[in-house]
């Protein structure tokens, strides 16, 4: 297993946690510039309508150019409320909803200033709940390439044409909530995979 370099990510996709399932230590990149229309502020979830992507909405900085560890979380609308009442109407039937909701709850009150530091403790509580233990870091500096490091930056993205390398990751079906109305949609939030695979979803990553 490997030490990775990922971006930072909103209840990050199934892809990301395969990529921590099989590493040894997690590095999150802090002093990129700030990439739009990425994880690093949205998810997807499965609803009765389809598919949906929930968006955090961020403070507009005065330069073009911001650092991710200075992204700041816009409280001008509440979208803690939209987002978790989403999450509820999508997987309140789900058969492990029940069992895990209360974990996150506190990410839908509490308001954290700054995007990454959502982010991190997010990814932290999803790890303890997948039995998932692996250190986390912060990069230090930015740096265009590593020599220690498996640098996954920009190869987890939501446009395939935004992605820096492709990745071989096929996401394997499960059954998801609305089975009998769409097709499999691979690569939704790891809530996904939670909320109906439960304890198997150690396994299934």
């Amino acid at each position: 297993m490997s030490n990775i370099l990922v971006n930072t990510a909103y209840f990050p996709p199934v892809q990301y946690f395969t990529k921590i399932h099989d590493c040894t230590e997690i590095w999150i990149e802090q002093y990129e510039s700030y990439g739009k229309q990425s994880y690093r502020n949205r998810c997807d979830i499965m609803t009765a309508n389809g598919a949906m992507t929930l968006s955090v909405p961020v403070v507009k900085g005065s330069s073009i150019k911001i650092l991710t560890k200075d992204v700041q979380v816009d409280y001008s609308t509440n979208w803690q409320k939209l987002h978790f009442k989403g999450i509820e109407s999508a997987y309140k039937n789900s058969p492990y909803y029940d069992y895990y909701i209360d974990n996150f709850m506190h990410f839908f009150e509490r308001k954290e200033k700054f995007l990454l530091d959502l982010n991190t403790k997010i990814l932290k509580e999803l790890m303890d709940n997948l039995q998932l233990q692996r250190p986390i870091k912060l990069t230090e500096d930015y740096y265009p390439t590593y020599d220690t490091l498996t640098d996954l930056r920009d190869v987890i993205h939501p446009k395939p044409s935004r992605r820096r390398v492709e990745d071989p990751f096929v996401a394997k079906p499960y059954h998801q909530t609305f089975a009998e109305r769409f097709p499999f949609a691979p690569n939704l939030s790891i809530l996904d995979l939670l909320f109906n695979m439960g304890p198997e979803s150690q396994g299934y990553l």
